[in-house]
């Protein structure tokens, strides 16, 4: 006789096949065996790993949590995290936070041949795409209609912590030579303002305007600078002025001094702070015939918006979020290739850690991005 024994998901034993006494009867039970229903039983790989959560109290929790490892998922162990000001809006519900993640690759599911075990990988905002649907087969995955995204699910996996479980699909090799701290932005911010630059038909000839520099807007400009764009930063004060010009902007404008009779008008506007969503008339006046306006970061507030003088100029809001997977690949190897790197303020990746990251960011006080770090990993040298 022949008894075939799997685990389900919640540990219990399960009798995967009655007794077996003839040769028919084992057919039947191989042919079960390959069954994906079956393969679920047999395969069972629970990890367990310590998260950061937020809280009511709006102080992160250090917790552990345990999963399954999936077929097609990659346990990560996490070195880097970049803080954004999306993971504000969490800090005060229980979910671990976090979504510019770096981090090795420790144990891989049964189906998993993209990556190998000990690759350095980034992942992000998004967690896991069907691969199948409409915008996934147009390289606009980022909008899949099934996406597992940041905020919206998975609440007990992030990027703040010692470790997580990810699709495979949906990590991303750093190139060799770059720095894990300087990538970890970039799953995020460099994705956001990439998009626009790269997918919306921003070309070398273009007057690209980016108001704001905080962590989208500077490496918005770093980014565009390198791609050949003509750059000009808009800011309500000079106080960053030097750092602009140092990062690549070719003119800096302050936005309620500017001349509109002579200021040549922008292709592209990449919106990188929220003060002046609720006078997007004012924003009108700066752009070209068929110019196309960004939203990066947006209220939660309604806005105004000036319909009349975008249909006199052609002008178009464009929506964007992150970026796909192919794009977030090519974001990487252009940085890399022509030596982008963000402009950071390193933090422990600690629950004191995180707190003390986002206090600053709530002060205004990081230049331009905050990343945390767990080094060194338990064992290194």
């Amino acid at each position: 006789m022949t008894r075939l024994l799997g685990k389900s998901p919640g540990g219990l034993e399960h009798s995967g096949f009655e007794a077996v006494e003839s040769l028919q009867g084992l057919r039947r039970i191989f042919k079960s065996y390959r069954s994906a229903h079956f393969k679920d039983l047999l395969y069972s790989m629970e990890v367990s790993f310590e998260v950061y959560r937020g809280s009511p109290g709006g102080h992160i929790v250090s917790d552990t949590t345990t999963r399954i490892l999936g077929h097609n998922e990659i346990f990560i162990e996490i070195t880097h995290s970049g803080l954004c000001g999306t993971d504000e809006h969490f800090f005060n519900s229980t979910q671990v936070l976090g979504h510019e993640g770096i981090g090795i690759v420790r144990l891989l599911g049964s189906n998993v041949t993209s990556v190998k075990v000990g690759d350095r990988v980034g992942f992000g905002y998004v967690r896991k795409v069907c691969g199948t649907c409409d915008n996934c087969g147009t390289g606009w995955d980022q909008y899949c209609r099934s996406a597992r995204i940041y905020g919206e699910c998975d609440f007990d996996v992030g990027t703040f912590g010692h470790g997580t479980v990810w699709d495979a699909s949906c990590v991303f090799p750093i190139p060799d030579g770059y720095l894990s701290e300087d990538a970890a932005p970039l799953l995020c911010a460099g994705a956001t303002v990439w998009n626009c630059l790269s997918r919306f038909g921003a070309r070398p000839t273009d007057r690209v305007g980016i108001l704001g520099i905080g962590g989208l807007g500077h490496l918005a400009i770093k980014i565009a600078a390198k791609m050949g764009c003509h750059v000009v930063v808009l800011s309500r004060t000079d106080d960053k002025k030097e750092d602009a010009l140092r990062y690549g902007a070719d003119e800096f404008q302050i936005l309620d001094q500017i001349d509109h009779s002579s200021f040549q008008p922008l292709k592209h506007l990449l919106l990188c702070g929220s003060h002046l969503l609720n006078q997007a008339s004012k924003l009108m006046r700066l752009m070209d015939t068929k110019g196309t306006i960004y939203p990066l970061t947006v209220s939660m507030a309604d806005t105004p918006v000036p319909f009349l003088p975008m249909n006199f100029r052609g002008v178009r809001i464009q929506g964007s979020l992150v970026a796909s997977r192919q794009d977030l690949r090519e974001l990487l190897e252009f940085c890399n290739r022509k030596k982008i790197k963000p402009t950071i303020m390193k933090f422990p990746l600690t629950p004191a850690g995180v707190e003390e990251a986002m206090q600053k960011l709530r002060n205004g006080q990081i230049k331009y991005r905050a990343v945390l770090v767990r080094e060194p990993l338990p064992g290194a040298a």
